[in-house]
């Protein structure tokens, strides 16, 4: 074959692939900070803020920290974020779960109160952090209960709404926690609090430096009893006409990564916005790998999240969000 020599086709894909402009032109898939929900762990006291050493990049924020911190990234463009306490005080009651004077309710009245409806307001849902098992339920006689457990969200929820958040997370994977915490909401007037259903929440291996960062690893056994199996796909729909039935407004599957074709399969059947989150074990292995010398860190993380969008998700709770605004990785 000599270099003149040409082919007879009629087709040529690498005509859309040509330059830069043509790229975009024909993208498929859109990436930009107003997808991204930015995570954060927040601390009582004040004037403190503590590194991650399993999570590069992110701290444990007081409350006056994580205002000043929610501030800059408003500025660059993160225009949401999710609040995960990490209490001093633990008890078999998650106490700490319903205290309206908790740092996650101070955090949320402090967000609301300086940037108002500029910024997006999520609060995680869940006992783990609050009790001294570790569960994301009350224990009796060694196992995680479903609908006592199911009660003390409902009061999480309704402190966190009264708080002023914008929507209320529950993460914990009992059953009927969703229509309990919408029944309990509507009844003290939070109308207008959404709610983002952790619809799809396995039970993974990916989770472990969040559960470093928030002090919540279980004390004892595990969480498969309530978190779904990893080997289950159509499982995840039947969670999904659940959570919907009972009055989700948002929609989440977690981990992403090894869940895109779960992503995927929601974003199919939903008929409200589909959340996926981008957890702190993906997050981690792409420091690490960046940290070793293994890759690019911007275009590795643009990858991840922008494989993500393309299987589905309308919006990513990620920890990398902050650094892509920092560093001009995205448009607004």
């Amino acid at each position: 074959m000599t270099r003149d020599s040409r082919l007879d086709l009629p087709q040529r894909p690498r005509r859309l692939r040509r330059t830069p402009l043509v790229r975009d032109l024909v993208a498929e898939t859109d990436l930009r900070l107003r997808h991204l929900v930015q995570g954060h762990f927040v601390l009582p006291g004040a004037d403190r803020a503590e590194d991650i050493a399993t999570m590069p990049g992110i701290q444990r924020l007081t409350v006056d920290r994580l205002v000043r911190r929610a501030g800059e990234d408003l500025a660059r463009g993160v225009r949401s974020l999710m609040l995960f306490g990490v209490p001093e005080d633990k008890d078999g009651e998650a106490s700490g779960a319903v205290d309206p004077d908790g740092e996650v309710p101070r955090a949320v009245r402090a967000l609301k109160a300086e940037f108002g409806d500029e910024l997006v307001v999520m609060v995680d849902v869940c006992l783990c952090p609050y009790t001294d098992h570790g569960h994301c339920g009350f224990v009796e006689d060694g196992e995680v209960v479903n609908d006592p457990s199911v009660a003390r969200l409902a009061e999480m929820a309704e402190v966190l709404a009264a708080a002023g958040a914008d929507f209320v997370c529950p993460s914990d994977m009992m059953d009927g926690r969703v229509g309990a915490i919408r029944a309990a909401l509507d009844r003290r007037g939070f109308t207008s609090t959404g709610i983002l259903a952790y619809t799809a929440k396995y039970a993974s291996a990916f989770y472990g430096p969040f559960r470093d960062a928030a002090g919540s690893a279980p004390g004892f056994g595990d969480r498969k009893s309530y978190q779904m199996d990893p080997r289950n796909r159509r499982e995840a729909l039947r969670e999904l006409r659940l959570d919907l039935d009972e009055g989700a407004d948002l929609v989440m599957v977690k981990p992403a990564l090894a869940y895109l074709d779960v992503i995927a399969d929601v974003a199919a059947e939903s008929d409200v916005p589909v959340v996926a989150y981008n957890v702190s074990g993906e997050y981690s292995m792409v420091k690490t790998a960046a940290r070793e010398g293994l890759a690019d860190e911007r275009a590795m993380t643009l990858e991840v999240l922008g494989a993500i969008r393309r299987a589905g998700a309308d919006l990513i709770i990620t920890y990398h969000a902050a650094q892509a605004a920092a560093e001009g990785w995205l448009d607004r």
